[in-house]
């Protein structure tokens, strides 16, 4: 989905009777034909949350056997991928030589600098079979003075990354620091993203961030005393003290951190800069950025 210049602006308080809510946002679904991608960030009200200025739900899904994820190589400029599944498995692959797969629970960093470009598919044995996916990627706005830098991918095994229970409430410290936990998945500017798995009953105190919000993957969920609708992002004021509490098995996804500044987003590019974004498009076209190693052979085009 190409997205014309979008810049980067404070939430629109639409729920000004609730000090704790500025701002509910409902996922605009895009069927890519075998699965639904549900993206809530950016959109039209709220182009950013902290850093985080793309939010995409995809799944969960069934795919049958022969079928399955297979994105292109396709680049990336001034920001950092971040994959997180629930569910299933993604090949990855790139312009740095990166070969990993994730897994549920882990955590895949790509930062794209002053340019990468990535493949995501599937390995045989998985695609060759039925299989099911589920997760989240987000891309992160890097800062200013770390847009340039050299592109790089991490991968961090789901038993490294920290988790607590709260009252009872399983809770994962994906980046940053949150319920006493440090996650070792590196950041650039202030980041928060906390996963939660919630039973019926059970109440929660969200971390506070410069901004911040929560997305409702799956279940039932009241915010302040508001029920949300499932796939739905609420937009949370800075300061207030927020509980939560489910009324079935609930999975959250809270994220936020530092305002990075104003961006420009158009398709795959990221920059404060416009003529970034303009130069990164005459790159891709003229075939200038690096290939996908032991991807070599398709692209995406601009």
């Amino acid at each position: 989905m190409s997205i014309k210049y979008q810049i980067s602006a404070e939430c629109e308080v639409q729920n000004e009777a609730n000090s704790a809510i500025e701002l509910l946002i409902s996922p605009n679904e895009k069927d890519l034909g075998e699965f639904v991608v549900r993206r809530t960030l950016p959109s039209a009200k709220c182009k950013m949350v902290g850093p985080w200025i793309f939010f995409d739900h995809f799944g969960p899904t069934t795919f049958p056997a022969g079928s399955g994820v297979n994105v292109r190589p396709h680049p990336h400029i001034n920001l950092a991928t971040v994959t997180y599944l629930f569910e299933g498995e993604i090949l990855h692959r790139d312009s740095v030589g990166s070969y990993a797969t994730i897994q549920p629970g882990d955590i895949n960093l790509m930062v794209a600098g002053k340019g990468i470009v990535h493949s995501e598919r599937e390995r045989e044995e998985v695609s060759n079979r039925e299989h099911n996916l589920h997760g989240l990627q987000l891309w992160l706005a890097l800062p200013e003075k770390d847009e340039e830098v050299d592109p790089a991918f991490y991968h961090y095994p789901a038993d490294t990354i920290p988790h607590t229970y709260v009252n009872g409430v399983a809770i994962r410290v994906l980046m940053g620091a949150a319920y006493g936990l440090i996650s070792p998945v590196l950041t650039y500017a202030d980041t928060l993203y906390v996963e939660v798995f919630m039973t019926a009953g059970q109440t929660l105190e969200l971390p506070f961030a410069q901004e911040r919000a929560l997305y409702l993957v799956q279940g039932s969920l009241t915010v302040a005393g508001n029920l949300i609708a499932e796939h739905s992002m609420v937009i949370l004021t800075p300061d207030s003290l927020v509980t939560v509490e489910a009324s079935a098995d609930t999975r959250i996804a809270i994220i936020g951190g530092e305002n990075v500044g104003k961006r420009y987003v158009e398709w795959n590019f990221i920059s404060s800069r416009k003529e970034r974004i303009e130069q990164a498009k005459r790159d891709w076209r003229a075939g200038n950025f690096a290939k996908v190693k032991g991807d070599e052979q398709e692209f995406i085009p601009y």
